[in-house]
């Protein structure tokens, strides 16, 4: 049971449309999967179509949107497409990678000299989200007006459009946002090295408990001085921080400083592999 129960979805997606099936299937939605040969007749009783065929394909064969929706004035289909129906790179062909790239994400991921993929298929999962939300707005409105629609869902332009501060810092600011490789970009936080492993840290948060407990054992060095209190000091200078963290969490081990920093209500915690993260979750 769910807030699409009784709704009826077809799914002809590879990859590219899992998330988006499987999130308004965990709604309660009932889908099934099709080939072209039943589509036809499969269509009258359903309302929602997602598919990943490339642009123009399912109208070639006299399945698109414009043929379907005389069989079914009401379908809703989300079509899923690396770079979407039309534009200059609707013809391209690409892999999660090639979308992370021209989506923006690799200018901003890794570090200066070298780029980072985002760990498994990120943009495919972006752009299911988008199509799931575009979905959700296209029930509403067919409950309004008894109409469905055709959502044409670009996997680029998702993975653009969730560059976070980047577009914002360039229209507003002028800055052209770069890679920084654990670090964040506003120096929020930063990852670094322990006795045992690796641990995300605020860099920002209550600096003076901060100071102070690297005072108490004798690691603060300058860092417990006055004029560290003020935060445009401490990103004028934010290498020296982070040259001094990296010195003291050297001497720590993971778990205790993730322990101790959570009793302090810092917002930090441990990096753990995929190995690690599987196992604590079985």
């Amino acid at each position: 049971m769910g807030p699409l129960s009784g709704y009826k979805i077809l799914d002809c997606t590879d990859a590219k449309g899992t998330l988006c099936v499987k999130t308004l299937a965990g709604m309660g939605a009932a889908v099934k999967r099709v080939g072209p040969e039943t589509l036809r007749e499969a269509v009258k009783t359903a309302d929602i179509l997602v598919e990943t065929g490339a642009p123009g394909y399912p109208g070639e064969k006299g399945l698109g949107y414009k043929d379907l929706e005389k069989i079914n004035p009401g379908l809703i289909m989300a079509s899923i497409t690396p770079f979407g129906q039309g534009g200059p790179y609707q013809d391209f062909k690409a892999s999660d990678l090639t979308l992370q790239a021209m989506g923006g994400w690799l200018s901003v991921t890794g570090e200066a000299d070298a780029p980072l993929k985002l760990y498994g298929s990120q943009a495919y999962y972006t752009a299911g989200l988008f199509a799931a939300n575009g979905i959700l707005l296209a029930l509403r409105h067919r409950r309004e007006t008894g109409r469905g629609q055709h959502i044409d869902i670009s996997i680029m332009e998702c993975a653009a459009a969730t560059l976070d501060q980047v577009p914002v810092r360039y229209f507003y600011q002028g800055i052209v946002s770069g890679r920084r490789g654990s670090r964040h970009w506003n120096n929020a936080f930063d990852i670094f090295r322990c006795r045992d492993g690796y641990i995300l840290l605020s860099l920002q948060l209550n600096w003076e408990t901060l100071a102070e407990w690297l005072d108490a054992e004798g690691m603060a060095e300058d860092l417990a001085e006055a004029r560290w209190g003020d935060r445009a000091e401490r990103d004028r200078h934010i290498e020296h921080i982070v040259e001094v963290l990296g010195k003291w969490t050297l001497t720590h081990g993971v778990k205790e400083l993730a322990e101790k920093g959570q009793l302090m209500h810092f917002p930090w915690a441990e990096v753990v592999s995929e190995n690690h993260a599987g196992a604590e979750a079985v």
